[in-house]
């Protein structure tokens, strides 16, 4: 049995990175069929050859998936997939408080 364990660090207020993980549950439900439910601040989700848990912490979640036999040969297009799709997720909204623009050079002295 394969495991994939990735953890993504956020600047996120508790209740938004939460939701976040809603959302990556709900895209994982929708595109491979599992179920899932909410224990505190994690998500158990499975469905047959695959189990996992997503934990939402102070500044970050952390996934952590075991593969069953059959889909242990496609642990690395499913890795790669899980990054895309965290990354995706949680730096889809700049949290605020925080600038995106260019930092200016200090001024040279005259």
């Amino acid at each position: 049995m394969a495991t994939i364990s990735i953890a993504k660090k956020h600047h996120y207020s508790h209740k938004k990175a939460k939701e976040v993980a809603e959302k990556i549950a709900k895209d994982l439900r929708k595109r491979f069929e599992l179920d899932y439910a909410w224990d505190g601040d994690h998500v158990d989700f499975e469905r047959p050859g695959v189990a996992g848990r997503m934990l939402v912490g102070k500044d970050r979640i952390s996934l952590d998936v075991r593969l069953g036999f059959l889909l242990t040969p496609l642990k690395g297009a499913i890795e790669r997939e899980i990054h895309a799709q965290l990354d995706s997720l949680i730096t889809e909204e700049k949290p605020s408080g925080t600038h995106a623009g260019r930092t200016r050079s200090p001024r040279k002295p005259s």
